[in-house]
């Protein structure tokens, strides 16, 4: 009934990943590494839709990460446990970082996400001796500052990415489904590890989001996952941009 309103017939519920390239005159950067060959069947392509950009993994300056799960970390490593790109520093968080990276995170995940935590310790030591931490509120590379966004995971970050007098906001996993997630953004959500943590800082960047008529980027949204955000009663609704891809 809640897809019908919205005008969504198919009533599947799909979670397509969308990773975001940022390049400018110094830097080439990538919010988030996808998820590798290592956790779904259906995932795991960036490297040659990267190729099709003519960008080679030795190409990316920074990976800049939004959080610490599967679809967001563990491309880092390719299939041989060996860092995948090989000439990036890597970004994080502190409280995600800490999280992630403490041994007793596995027995307290749950049983459920016992592997994400074995998973996330793994990759994080890899890369340990070029990540670079930071807080909420920092400008971590020119025109890229970091905004909590925390409940997801323990350190959730969006970005506000500013360029020529314009703005945007990676919003990461925010937002897992264009429809439920705007129109009722206080309802649970299964992955969100703190439900009402992450049900407030939805509600409140969604609305910072309409109100200033800032376009976003969603790390699940329908590709290309550019779109806005709109009041709609007592939640939102999100408006694909118009943007043609060339």
């Amino acid at each position: 009934e809640i897809l019908a309103r919205h005008g969504v017939t198919d009533g599947a519920i799909n979670s397509p990943c969308n990773v975001t390239l940022l390049r400018d005159d110094t830097n080439t950067v990538l919010f988030d590494a996808g998820s590798g060959s290592g956790f779904m069947p259906t995932a795991g392509t960036l490297i040659d839709t990267l190729d099709t950009l003519n960008v080679a993994p030795e190409d990316i300056t920074h990976v800049v990460f939004t959080h610490a799960h599967p679809d967001h970390l563990w491309g880092v490593l390719d299939d041989f446990d060996d860092p995948v790109f090989t000439n990036a520093s890597y970004l994080i968080g502190r409280a995600e970082w800490d999280y992630w990276i403490n041994p007793e995170t596995v027995d307290t995940i749950g049983e459920a996400r016992a592997s994400f935590a074995v998973g996330a310790k793994r990759r994080l030591e890899a890369i340990e001796d070029t990540v670079e931490f930071f807080d909420a509120g920092n400008e971590i590379l020119p025109g890229i500052a970091a905004v909590d966004s925390s409940g997801h995971t323990p350190g959730h970050m969006a970005y506000r990415i500013e360029s020529a007098g314009q703005a945007l906001m990676l919003i990461a996993d925010l937002a897992n489904h264009p429809v439920y997630s705007l129109a009722h953004p206080d309802w649970e959500v299964r992955f969100d590890m703190d439900k009402a943590a992450a049900a407030a800082s939805r509600r409140r960047l969604l609305g910072e989001l309409a109100a200033e008529k800032m376009p976003m980027i969603g790390y699940h949204m329908p590709f290309p996952a550019l779109g806005y955000v709109e009041t709609n009663g007592d939640g939102f609704r999100y408006v694909p941009h118009s943007y043609q891809l060339l």
